[in-house]
């Protein structure tokens, strides 16, 4: 079972919107302040956005907000709920951030695609990283209006191994099969990487980041090629 979460990041909302900056208040107590900001036009693009890929996955969409105290939120809910009867076929939630948060936690299963605005989005993805036991299974994308958009593992290139045979190559993997997927509309080619993924970790084979005993500890290198032997396999069971 994967979730898939969905945000914008990389324009808009708190990270990007105007005033921001220092200050002083009317006591004369230095301030930072930033503005939440979202127009009409960027919650309906990636809210299409989050509805297209809900369509290529459960056709199950929970969109994530604070619309009981932020303005913004209330325009973000508004907006995904118009969106919505463009899409009669997938199924629309909604949840506060604080209560997506928990059950995140709680009970991961529920949820399949989550859409939510760049903040609650970061925290969030994070969040769910651990439920894998490792950012090093988490593949990621940036996508635009068009074209395959970039694709890459959640994390960084962690300098701090590099050269040692030891980081996780599953999120690399994994993103090469979201390319296809969901960049070049190539889902049997994608469902092949995905099952051999986890055909490799039923098969027991585990990187330092999620290894625990019972387990054959391997490298980076071995781990890539025992995911090439399970290429064609059978389609496996949840782990």
């Amino acid at each position: 079972m994967s979730i898939i979460v969905i945000d914008l990041i990389l324009e808009s909302g708190i990270y990007f919107g105007k005033p921001r900056g220092f200050g002083t208040n009317e006591k004369g107590e230095d301030i930072g302040f930033n503005t939440e900001v979202y127009s009409t036009h960027e919650i309906d693009r990636i809210a299409r956005v989050a509805f297209e890929i809900a369509r290529k996955r459960r056709g199950q969409l929970c969109s994530v907000d604070k619309a009981n105290v932020l303005e913004a939120s209330m325009l973000w809910r508004k907006r995904v709920m118009a969106i919505a009867s463009e899409y009669p076929d997938v199924e629309l939630s909604h949840m506060y951030v604080d209560n997506a948060a928990m059950q995140l936690v709680r009970y991961p299963k529920q949820f399949d695609t989550i859409v939510t605005n760049n903040i609650f989005g970061d925290i969030l993805s994070d969040e769910a990283s651990m439920i894998t036991g490792s950012i090093g299974m988490l593949p990621s994308a940036s996508l635009g209006e068009s074209g395959p958009g970039l694709f890459e593992p959640i994390h960084g290139s962690a300098p701090d191994i590099a050269g040692q045979d030891k980081a996780n190559p599953l999120a690399t993997v994994l993103s090469a099969a979201m390319l296809l997927k969901y960049g070049l509309g190539e889902a049997n080619a994608a469902n092949r990487i995905e099952n051999a993924v986890l055909d490799t970790l039923n098969r027991g084979f585990r990187t330092g980041d999620i290894y625990s005993t019972g387990n054959k500890l391997v490298g980076c290198k071995e781990m890539g090629e025992e995911v090439l032997k399970s290429v064609d396999s059978p389609v496996p069971t949840a782990i």
